[in-house]
């Protein structure tokens, strides 16, 4: 409904996706919805993004995602 906002793949080709951005002024289809993070296995015949379950004590509700990157070690 909001679509994704930005895409990291990681050399291993899993790809984090952020969703859900929502900007003062424009219409969103989905205001009371918080932001999310997938995540796609590039690796797979079909890949599907499977939501990422968020930690407890984090604020979801205010959760707005302008893009996603990873660090490697």
């Amino acid at each position: 409904e909001t679509g994704s906002e930005d895409i990291d793949i990681l050399p291993n080709g899993l790809a984090f996706i952020s969703s859900g951005l929502k900007y003062p002024g424009l219409r969103s289809l989905a205001l009371d919805k918080p932001g999310e993070i997938f995540l796609m296995d590039l690796n797979e015949d079909n890949p599907r993004a499977v939501e990422l379950r968020i930690s407890r004590g984090f604020d979801l509700a205010s959760f707005n995602p302008h893009g996603i990157s990873t660090y490697v070690d």
